[in-house]
Order: structure tokens, then sequence, then C-alpha cells
């Protein structure tokens, strides 16, 4: 039941934005039965209807991350963590860690390692060492320059080891 009325509120969000789609859905006498078609046409021209959006958005000096650790990691109690991302952009991209949407800093056990290669390119490493409990969580890595940002999102999660 969920998942029929996300998708006719996101037809009706779509309806209003003037995208035009078509949607339809019943729900059928009786428990628990229920029919439903959903089409939806969305012309997709990858253009913006505003050119000075369409110039900020698709510029090429933007932010962009071209390698991250592009994973879910589930790692061992008092192991280390490593987190990697590569940024590109022209200016080069500041490149800013978050825990659970917090930015994070560098402590004792948290270590932020940053390299710049070439004029345009940033690389960025965490280092959790040993891992607690208490660092499982959502990491994200935001490479972000004044055209751009662009970010990725890692999951943790603990197990224990047992010898």
């Amino acid at each position: 039941m969920q998942v029929k009325c996300l998708i006719i509120c996101l037809g009706l969000g779509l309806l209003m934005l003037g995208t035009g789609p078509v949607c339809e859905a019943r729900r059928a006498r009786g428990r628990g039965r229920t029919k439903s078609r959903v089409q939806i046409g969305l012309p997709i021209t990858g253009k913006y209807r505003d050119p000075e959006s369409d110039q900020y958005y698709n510029n090429n000096n933007g932010a962009k991350i071209l390698q991250a650790s592009h994973f879910d990691l589930e790692y061992v109690l008092g192991h280390k963590i490593a987190f990697l991302c590569v940024a590109k952009g022209n200016p080069r991209p500041h490149i800013t860690w978050y825990k659970d949407g917090a930015e994070i800093y560098q402590h004792l056990y948290m270590h932020v390692h940053e390299w710049t290669i070439g004029d345009d390119r940033v690389k960025s490493k965490i280092e959790i060492d040993p891992a607690t409990q208490m660092d499982a969580g959502l990491y994200e890595c935001t490479a972000d320059n004044m055209y751009s940002i662009d970010r990725r999102s890692f999951k943790t999660d603990f197990s224990i080891a047992f010898d």
C-alpha cells in the first residue's frame, strides 16, 4: 500500500511540475488485493530550461569525484577502516568528510590524509584505527569548488571477531 501511495504522490508531484506523467491506480474490493498500472513518460533531454542553469550544472570545470570507496563496509572491531576519495575540477576541489550528516575532523584515532595531484586533482583518505562500535554509520565524501558539488556515501557496520 505504501509503494502505491508513493507512486501516486510521485505522479502528482510530476504533474504539478508540468511534465505530464500518466498515472492510474485503483484498489479492488477485498482485503489486501490491489491492481495498479503505472506509466510515466518523461522527456529526458539533459538540458535545463534556463541557459544559466544549464551552464552552471554542466560546467566542465565543476568538481567531480573520479574514484571513491564505493562499497558498504563491515569492519571488525579493533581493526582499521579506510575510505578514499579522488576528485577533479578547476579550480581544484576541496574535499570534506561527514559521518551521519555531521562534518568530521581529525583526532587521535582518525587521521585525514590529503594529496594534490597536478593542478586540478586532489586525493583524500580517512583512516580510523582502531575502529569501535561508535564508528559505525554513514560516511560521506564531498568535493566542491565554485562550479559544483559532488558526493559519495559509504555505509559501515561492525562485526565481532572471535579467536
